[in-house]
């Protein structure tokens, strides 16, 4: 889980585009990251077992 600071210092405008970091919006990782949902892998996985992402299921064959 990311400290208060790291989340504070990516809240920030970068000095350069490419510095930008993007966060999971619960937990704060920054890697693993899904743009489309803005999760980390692991909060997206917790979320979509719970049933709470829409349009999201498990598949299986």
């Amino acid at each position: 889980m990311a400290t208060e600071n790291q989340i504070a210092k990516s809240r920030r405008k970068p000095k350069f585009s490419t510095r930008h970091v993007n966060r999971c919006w619960r937990c704060g990782r920054r890697h693993g990251y899904l743009r489309d949902f803005a999760l980390c892998r692991i909060c997206f996985r917790e979320l979509a077992n719970r049933g709470e992402l829409p349009g999201i299921k498990k598949s299986s064959w």
